[in-house]
């Protein structure tokens, strides 16, 4: 890497809970009040609004939240900015897809819970935005209520996001910026308060179990050895990211160009992220004004290492393949590695994976024994255009294509220790193990989509009244195909990961060993829907806007493929009245929606998987291949059809108030309530078929909530200004109805309580008399053998119920300091990693374990809160609430401290404004949550990469 391009960055966020609030001179004359208010809400099909006349709920987060973050995607930047938005990441791998975005609650139990992403008018197929430059983004708008998703129809279930990315202006200078950041990350630690070695030693002795078990308390007291594993497979992760824009404009063309670079070390040794995006954004119009129309482009590509559990749930749970586990579970009685590959390691231990030796196992993956290498090449753009056949009639049209290129590549190294250990588990025809090891992978998936827009638009204003009426017809086209090959057998000699090398031919007299394996897939789909809008405004007080959508989709049968959605809204600007002369309100508004939009993803799509491509045919019966009798090929029942599917449906209404008072005080609050029927659930059917159940409907579920956000200008005198805000979301997920409960796990989806609720029995503590854990069963009996018939529902899940943000906006001429600080409470995650480390069986296979280990129940210490260490029933705590913990947290999200040099202070100089800050992200987290990250929200905290803390310094430069 070249050090000289790790230049320090600066820039200035400014956070807000509500809307763009602009940054600029903020005096509170009436002038700026009205600027305020008069802002403009990005909506649906390009469409905006003004924050007076717009009846919608909806959040616009400004480019200055998004900018100058040491985040790859742009997802990380907003959580706790905007109310009832649930925004976590799940993965802190560099680039990593795993993210989630939560509007208003869970709005159904089996399908896609994502929101639909549109990135300049088009929708995308991507859900992650690794390839695209946050500091490219205009606006962030979150479209919440019906009245705003409704004109999306059938993939608005779940909200809306849209992305507006930047532009240049008309008559404006030649502009040039330069923005550049430096950043270093820090891994998180775990509150397990872990074992040093010979604390594991002492555990394993008074467990009579492992390498400390053979060993005398004197050779244990005097044991030196304490390895630090997290220094092994953890590192300070330093990063560079650099944008460089241009941007102008003349009376009629104005174009702005960005070419963006980043550079990130994910904080588990042997994952990175770098990529290379470039922007183009040409909008123009004619000399009278009735033809306007652009064209843009957005090319990115990315490069990551990344770890396998990335895209294999397999081994989530395995010890000696997850390297996530390594920093915790690695003995640190073992000496450090001093092997140089896999094949010294297994010279040194051969096929003995236990005894703690999975803590050189997974050293060895992550430094190249496992290679896995992920590139996506993208392309978006677009060409729009719009032509005012009259002064009150206009057409339409936008065309846009959505491509991406996705490649895997993935090795188990030729030289790596699992290659080796599977080799010397396959028999050639000779009797003796197989001479070479490992396999190659690579994946390609070409993924285009098409979307095409046309519209006809009426606007005409007489006397007090407005009206705008607009018809649309909306075609989407996706063509997905994905290609797999893999080579068993690498030669280390001659074999170079990603080169294709060193493949050991196929040989007939061993056909198990280097058989090769290929497989296609291709899916075309696509949907088609036309639709109308009509606003009217009548003086500015009173408004009324609809949107009715028919929609189309290849997934349903053909009694069922099209369905209808719509939405009312209405609105009355209290402010204007005469009553409220002098009142001291700039805006009063209250507004009222309620209506309908659908759901046709019947399945939660992976990383990096278009939605549209899933469940192509589930209404059909669908045969599958399969090796039966006497291993001839034959066929199966894969997918047993339903011929009544339909949509999922939902229904929201919606009561909100806008406000602003003498331009001090302003915000917004909501009532919501949001009910999913037809939920995409299992169907139960009889067994004569072979299968038990169907994918149909089956089933209602609600969410309830309020939310509301709030900024109050504290101090506004010269050029001191002080801003705070908060923004708070409550949001009450219910299953209604269903046609049976399946109570067959811990996690269940039960009528009468929320999705995915825990069901498990209360741990009551250790028994003092025998050190046997205590729990309370179905009767209310306290036992110590409790049965999966004594769990009862909890009402808890994973799903926080209250989340938001809280910060503030300091700024004395050109010095400022901001600070965002993000919150949620009411969810419970089964921290499964802490009931391993308080394990003894555990310490007993040479895994670390807590130190709180040695406090466990023995006859001499009766009243502890451990159990003992050889307790009879210590493996029935899994389906207790023993290790069921709050998910609750505050943390300091971002805090900037900058100064910024105006052009009077820089004179002469060809510069127009330098700024300058340093920032902290995640710095501090004040939760009673023990492992690594409370952020993910996920059942389960196995394989979690926690999202790191991370410390930039920075400088913007402005031409």
């Amino acid at each position: 890497m070249n050090v000289k391009l790790r230049v320090l960055t600066a820039g200035v966020l400014f956070f807000t809970g509500q809307v763009v609030f602009a940054q600029k001179d903020t005096t509170g004359s009436k002038k700026d009040k009205e600027q305020k208010i008069d802002e403009i809400v990005v909506l649906g099909y390009s469409k905006t609004s003004t924050k007076a006349k717009s009846s919608a709920s909806s959040v616009t987060i400004g480019s200055e939240t998004l900018e100058n973050r040491p985040n790859i995607s742009v997802l990380n930047s907003i959580q706790g900015t905007a109310p009832g938005i649930v925004a976590n990441s799940a993965s802190g791998s560099p680039g990593s897809g795993k993210f989630n975005i939560i509007i208003r609650g869970l709005s159904s139990l089996n399908g896609s819970t994502d929101p639909l992403y549109v990135i300049d008018g088009i929708i995308t197929s991507g859900s992650q935005f690794r390839n695209l430059n946050p500091n490219d983004i205009d606006t962030f708008s979150i479209l919440k209520d019906a009245q705003a998703t409704a004109i999306y129809g059938n993939r608005a279930a779940n909200g809306v996001v849209v992305i507006t990315t930047k532009g240049g202006k008309f008559n404006s200078k030649l502009r040039i910026s330069y923005d550049a950041l430096t950043s270093f990350s820090v891994l998180p630690k775990t509150d397990y308060n872990m074992s040093s070695g010979q604390q594991l030693l002492q555990v394993q002795k008074n467990a009579a179990a492992g390498k400390g078990a053979t060993m005398t308390q004197s050779q244990i007291d005097n044991f030196t050895t304490n390895t630090d594993w997290r220094n092994l497979f953890s590192r300070v992760g330093m990063s560079q990211q650099h944008t460089l824009s241009v941007s102008a404009g003349g009376e009629n063309i104005s174009n702005f160009v960005s070419l963006g670079y980043v550079d990130s070390e994910g904080n588990i040794r042997g994952t990175d992220f770098k990529r290379f995006t470039l922007r183009n954004n040409l909008n123009g119009k004619s000399s009278d004004g009735r033809l306007t129309f652009g064209a843009i482009v957005g090319l990115g590509f990315s490069k990551r290492n990344q770890l396998d559990d990335e895209t294999n749930t397999a081994i989530n749970a395995n010890t000696v393949q997850n390297p996530l586990f390594g920093t915790v579970l690695s003995a640190p009685y073992l000496a450090a590695p001093t092997f140089s590959n896999g094949l010294g390691l297994f010279n040194q231990i051969g096929t003995a994976s236990g005894n703690g030796n999975g803590a050189y196992i997974l050293y060895d993956n992550i430094n190249g024994g496992i290679r896995n290498q992920f590139t996506e090449t993208s392309l978006t753009a677009n060409v729009s255009a719009n032509y005012k056949l009259t002064s009150d009639l206009s057409i339409g049209n936008r065309t846009g294509v959505d491509y991406k290129n996705y490649q895997r590549q993935f090795a188990r190294a030729a030289n790596g220790y699992l290659s080796l250990v599977v080799a010397a588990g396959q028999i050639q025809s000779d009797g003796k193990p197989a001479k070479y090891g490992g396999f190659e992978q690579f994946n390609t998936v070409n993924d285009l989509t098409i979307n095409n827009t046309t519209n006809i638009t009426y606007n005409h204003s007489f006397g007090d009244h407005t009206i705008t009426a607009a018809a649309y017809l909306d075609y989407i086209k996706v063509n997905w195909q994905s290609y797999t090959q893999q080579q068993n057998g690498l030669d280390p000699l001659v074999w170079e990961f990603g080169a294709g090398t060193g493949y050991v031919p196929f040989n007939p007299a061993t056909p198990n060993i280097y058989r090769p394996s290929a497989s296609a897939l291709k899916v075309t789909a696509g949907t088609l829907a036309y639709f109308g809008t009509l606003d009217y405004d009548y003086q500015g007080k009173y408004g009324v806007s609809g949107v009715i959508r028919r929609d189309g989709s290849y997934r349903f049968p053909k009694d069922n493929r099209w369905e209808t959605f719509w939405s009312v809204a209405g609105r009355w600007n209290v402010d204007q009245e005469s009553f409220m002369e002098g009142s001291g309100f700039n805006l009063l508004k209250l507004r009222a929606s309620i209506g309908t939009t659908g759901n046709q993803n019947l399945f939660a799509a992976a990383n990096n998987t278009n939605i549209l491509t899933l469940g192509p045919v589930t209404y059909l019966d669908v045969n599958g291949t399969n090796t039966g009798y006497q291993s001839l090929p034959g066929y199966t029942l894969a997918n047993l059809g339903n011929n009544t599917l339909k949509w999922e449906q939902v229904k929201q209404l919606d009561l909100g108030v806008d406000f602003n008072y003498k331009g001090i005080v302003e915000g917004t609050f909501d009532y919501y309530h949001k009910r999913t029927s037809r939920l995409f659930n299992f169907v139960p059917v009889t067994y004569v078929t072979g299968q038990g159940t169907l994918r149909g409907n089956n089933g209602v579920m609600d969410n309830k909530g309020v939310e509301g956000s709030l900024r109050v200008h504290v101090l506004r005198k010269g050029n001191t200004r002080l801003s705070v805000f908060a923004n708070m979301g409550y949001n009450s997920n219910k299953i209604i109805s269903m046609e049976a409960n399946d109570l067959t796990d811990d996690a269940v989806d039960a009528v009468g309580g929320p999705a995915n609720q825990w069901q498990l029995y209360p741990y009551l503590g250790v028994n003092p008399s025998n050190g046997e854990q205590l729990f309370l069963d179905k009767n209310g009996n306290v036992t110590q053998t409790p049965t999966a018939g004594d769990r009862r529902l909890t009402g808890k899940s994973p799903m926080p119920k209250y989340t938001g943000g809280f910060g503030f906006n300091f700024q004395h001429d050109g010095f400022f300091v901001d600070a965002l600080f993000s919150y949620q409470k009411g969810g419970y995650i089964y921290d499964n990693l802490y009931s391993w480390v308080m394990n003894p069986s555990y310490a007993a296979s040479g895994l670390n374990v807590s130190a709180d280990l040695l406090n466990a129940w023995n006859p001499n210490n009766t009243n502890a809160t451990v159990p003992g260490l050889s307790a009879v029933n210590a493996t029935l705590s899994g389906q207790s609430d023993r290790f069921l913990f709050k998910s609750d947290f505050v943390r300091l999200k971002n805090v900037s401290v900058g100064y910024t040099f105006s052009k009077k202070i820089l004179g002469n100089l060809p510069i127009n404004s330098i700024k300058v800050f340093a920032q902290a992200e995640n710095i501090y987290t004040f939760t009673g949550w023990k492992g690594f990250d409370v952020e993910p929200i996920t059942t389960y905290s196995l394989n979690v990469y926690p999202n790191p803390k991370t410390y930039s310094l920075g400088v913007n430069v402005d031409f």
